[in-house]
């Protein structure tokens, strides 16, 4: 009786290579950039190493060396000049993303640019939607969404990406889409975002922490997983192109119980508390980066992300790692 080997095919890379399971592509990774109003040239964000604010030319820059390096896909957060308590700044025709995105595809048609639409970046409370007494209100917030969302389609945006967890807000942007001559216009939903300690750096990048409270109360709670299926559930039946799972390293089984149950493309968000902690293993000494960034990047796919929006993204390419 013949006894099967395993290992005769890990024999080489050549060998490994050609019969890998999961492969990272560069047309699966979308790399996120903060452009910020009222700056001039760039800024380090100390809690990021490696990533930038930056202002609309350096964007600009940047988005044209990216491409150089295959990467075709951006998200945009902007960082207003001005924040008030309604977050006026997200949906001006003038803000920030706005010009970002039409000076993007003016002079790249060929990326895909995707908005980050929510309101935290831009309200001086720092919370995702209208606030009263104290309160984030659900259905007044909707209408603001949805004219940020319409806001950043007539820039020229590709796809719109809600990520203030507000119910109903998905169908909402849909609709006013529609009815604004955006039918084209994707909707990528963050579907079952959690509230998580992994967003710090992002809020230090953005400006974005809560001045009061927390957000457990709209984003999801970490012991949930059967509700990840039915937020899921709500996105696709509001008419979400693609759902998206955030964080991704700690939630790698939504991203499975997400792929098993949606018949549209699975994202997955590989957060800035995930990339800080890569960057501190390495900086101390504690884990190749190289290694530690790829077997991340690979669990994510493994469970069954179709894209990957990751902060690794560029350096993955420009020192090819893959």
């Amino acid at each position: 009786m013949s006894i099967y080997r395993p290992r005769r095919l890990r024999t080489t890379q050549a060998v490994r290579d050609l019969v890998a399971e999961t492969v990272i592509a560069p047309s699966r990774l979308i790399m996120p950039h903060f452009v910020c109003e009222g700056l001039s040239g760039r800024q380090t964000i100390e809690t990021m190493p490696g990533i930038e604010r930056v202002c609309l030319e350096s964007l600009l820059r940047d988005v044209e060396a990216d491409l150089r390096l295959g990467i075709q896909s951006l998200i945009l957060f902007g960082i207003p000049a001005v924040k008030d308590e309604t977050g006026s700044g997200a949906w001006d025709d003038s803000g920030i993303v706005q010009r970002a995105v039409s000076a993007v595809k003016k002079r790249f048609p060929e990326t895909c640019v995707i908005t980050d639409v929510c309101l935290c970046e831009y309200t001086s409370h720092g919370h995702c939607g209208v606030v009263k007494d104290g309160s984030v209100l659900n259905d007044p917030t909707l209408e603001l969404l949805a004219r940020t969302a319409r806001s950043h389609a007539a820039a020229g945006a590709d796809m719109v990406a809600p990520s203030d967890m507000m119910d109903g807000r998905v169908g909402a942007i849909r609709n006013v889409l529609d009815d604004a001559g955006f039918s084209d216009t994707s909707i990528m939903a963050y579907s079952a975002k959690y509230c998580s300690a992994f967003y710090g750096p992002f809020r230090d990048a953005a400006g974005s922490a809560p001045q009061f409270g927390d957000r457990q109360s709209y984003q999801m709670d970490c012991r949930n997983g059967r509700e990840a299926e039915r937020e899921v559930l709500l996105d696709l039946d509001e008419g979400a192109d693609i759902v998206m799972v955030k964080p991704a390293l700690s939630y790698l089984d939504i991203i499975y119980r997400a792929r098993q149950i949606s018949p549209v493309p699975v994202c997955a968000y590989n957060v800035s508390g995930e990339y800080a902690m890569v960057k501190a293993a390495a900086r101390l000494g504690l884990g190749d980066e190289r290694r530690l960034t790829l077997e991340i990047l690979t669990s994510i796919f493994r469970a069954g992300a179709d894209m990957v929006i990751s902060y690794h993204t560029r350096e993955l390419l420009k020192n090819k790692w893959l």
